[in-house]
């Protein structure tokens, strides 16, 4: 066994490593770049390496740097993670020439999986079921229409060195193939070096599946089960769960059997993904495999029980695995949500910025069900531009998939981060949908289930309840605390411009809130809140709850998962005098065009007294690796422009104001 092991990677998955790395007492070093200098992963390895720039191409994609950290330190192994390098053939057949042992698949492995071409030629030969399609070269689109009209539309124009969702169109006729053909060759070229294309079955509704294998330097290859990936924005992956619930046993075995005959096929000996497309029929075609840990396998280490980081070390060290497949048991259900940085009411745009308060739920026994939550960031870290948005990752498990369901909707009202915008409201919605619970999943699902983009969900009776028994607690307290001879009971609650009379009884961490007129009284018990808390929490009726609460004007703002109301509570004169007050008027900002997000101005394009056209470019935004065109909503001269190429912005704030 090793005794150092260098983790090439940063942010989570560095701090995951770390973790299995001290159970089973190996030191670890880890390197970083500038923005990761405070990082939770340096402060928790042994050793730290610093390996330059924060741009990812100045320092983790460096192998250089990661060699000679590896010298400098005289670790013996080196984990990739996942990005960055651990895909990257050339990466591991340098550390072989230098003498240090790469934690993942031998570099044949990853070379045959990495070309998509290809590795659709090993699955057939392995007998692994593909997507009907063309698998070789297609010389032009005279020769892509013929071969789209044999397979029979859809179809899928896919680059083969394709990733990140770039370089795929899916067409529905002719038409579609002589205008997506060349585009997405255009584009394969420009991202990857590498024009080559090929055209596949596009299956409609499909579901994202993915098998797990294992396999050592002795010939033994297992699976550890499925993982449903379906829930997906922009390919991707938003929520994960294991086991999947479309497929039965038989199907099961069947997906199993493939991915490790595929595996064996390309000779593979560490932790590996097959990811298949799959029909609602239960039919499955093989899509591509993954010669890396996926971000998503706390699931499965959940339902197995297998610590899937250290198999990988184990088996890079030369040891056998330590169970046969008939050994391995499906147990439990787990799902897992993914917390980014990114604003789900703002079209999903990346949030940057510092975690001015980052308090997730408690990991461990959460009553029958467990909680984990994998994350590399601690209160007051900042979310760089530089990297991925995620902040975190959250998994529950439980006996049933609903069990498992009801869990995570608990832990995520108990995950309260303020200081960016993030995405946590959105999860908790997808948890209280019933086509979610039902389990009727497809890629297609956000874009079905929110086609205008996400705005939050009107309370229900029950959140509107709890809302305004929260309110009136919190206004009670302060009260209290205020004037405690002067206790009115009677009240009036105003909850986004709806009335409603209650009076409230009782004190200390105990209330009574009865709606008068409704013959309705409900008790809150056990309140843990004090004026100045972000979260309020409590038993209603028996039935726990956190709420994230602020003060607002003349009351407060209350959200409970992704509902949320401004609640006010008044005397009733001061509720007949609020209902005399004229709406509040919004500031007009259709003269201005503002920052949609905090970034960093890579350009503005325009400057005082320029007429501009709708739809014309004013300015580009950079944050976490994407850049983003602002354009002019209407036509007008430009008055004064607010920032300058190389500023950083905030949300909000006014990029370009016109006459």
């Amino acid at each position: 066994m090793f005794s150092k092991i260098l983790i090439a990677n940063r942010g989570e998955i560095a701090v995951r490593i770390i973790k299995t790395c001290r159970r089973l007492g190996i030191a670890t070093v880890v390197v970083y770049s500038e923005a990761d200098a405070d990082s939770m992963a340096v402060e928790m390895a042994d050793e730290a390496v610093f390996i330059g720039p924060a741009p990812a191409a100045q320092s983790y994609l460096v192998a250089d740097k990661i060699v000679d950290a590896c010298r400098q330190t005289g670790a013996e192994a080196v984990h990739p993670g996942f990005g960055f390098l651990s895909e990257n053939a050339g990466f591991a057949k340098r550390l072989a020439d230098e003498g240090i042992v790469f934690i993942g698949p031998n570099p044949a492995a990853i070379e045959a999986m990495g070309d998509k071409i290809e590795s659709k030629k090993f699955a057939a030969k392995a007998g692994v079921s593909t997507v009907p399609g063309h698998v070789g070269e297609i010389d032009d689109t005279t020769h892509a229409i013929r071969i789209a009209e044999e397979i029979g539309y859809p179809v899928m124009i896919k680059a083969s060195a394709g990733g990140g969702g770039k370089g795929i169109r899916v067409a529905w006729n002719r038409q579609d193939v002589e205008e997506g053909f060349p585009a997405v060759r255009a584009e394969a070229k420009a991202s990857f070096g590498d024009d080559r294309i090929f055209i596949e079955k596009f299956i409609e509704s499909p579901r994202h599946i993915e098998i797990q294998v294992l396999g050592d330097k002795h010939g033994h290859v297992v699976h550890l089960f499925e993982r449903e990936c379906s829930i997906q924005r922009r390919n991707q992956k938003v929520i994960e769960e294991a086991p999947s619930p479309l497929l039965d046993e038989a199907t099961r075995a069947a997906m199993g059997a493939q991915a490790v005959a595929l595996a064996k096929a390309v000779g593979y000996d560490s932790a590996g993904t097959v990811e298949f497309v799959a029909g609602q029929d239960k039919s499955f075609f093989f899509l591509e495999m993954n010669t890396r840990l996926q971000v998503e396998h706390p699931v499965t280490e959940l339902i197995t029980g297998v610590d899937l980081v250290e198999q990988m070390i184990r088996v890079a060290a030369g040891q056998p695995l330590p169970f046969a497949q008939q050994d391995l048991k499906i147990d439990g259900w787990a799902i897992e949500s993914r917390i980014y940085a990114e604003d789900p009411y703002r079209g999903f745009l990346p949030s940057i910025g510092r975690l001015v308060r980052y308090s997730p739920p408690s990991e461990g026994e959460a009553g029958e069900a467990r909680v984990r939550n994998d994350a590399g960031v601690r209160e007051g870290d900042e979310i760089s531009m530089f990297y991925d948005p995620m902040i975190s990752k959250l998994s529950t498990w439980a006996a049933t998939r609903e069990a498992a369901i009801d869990a995570m909707g608990r832990a995520l009202e108990d995950f309260h981060i303020e200081g960016l915008g993030q995405n946590v409201p959105f999860l908790a919605a997808v948890m209280d949908q019933e086509r979610f619970r039902s389990g009727q999943l497809s890629t297609n699902y956000i874009k079905d289930e929110f086609p205008d983009g996400f705005h939050g969900t009107a309370p229900t009776e029950f959140q509107r309840d709890l809302m305004a028994a929260t309110a009136c607690a919190m206004h009670r307290i302060q009260m209290q605390r205020a004037a405690s001879d002067q206790q009115r009971t009677d009240w009036v609650v105003i909850e986004n411009g709806e009335q409603r009379t209650v009076r409230i009884a009782n004190g200390g961490e105990a209330y009574s809130v009865e709606f008068l007129g409704e013959g309705r009284s409900l008790q809150l018990t056990q309140i843990a809140w004090r004026p100045g808390l972000p979260t309020f929490r409590a038993l209603l009726n028996g039935q726990p709850f956190t709420a994230e609460v602020k003060p607002a004007a003349e009351g407060f703002s209350i959200r409970h998962r992704a509902a949320r109301a401004h609640v006010l509570v008044l005397t009733p004169r001061s509720a007949e005098l609020h209902s005399k007050l004229p709406p509040r008027q919004a500031a007009d900002t259709s003269k201005m065009v503002l920052s949609p997000m905090p970034g960093l101005v890579v350009s503005l394009d325009v400057a005082p007294g320029q007429e501009v056209k709708t739809g014309e470019v004013v300015a580009v935004l950079e944050a976490m690796k994407m850049q983003n065109i602002i354009r002019a909503e209407r036509d007008g001269v430009v008055k004064s422009v607010g920032a300058n190429a190389g500023d950083s912005v905030a949300a909000d704030e006014v990029l370009v104001e016109f006459a």
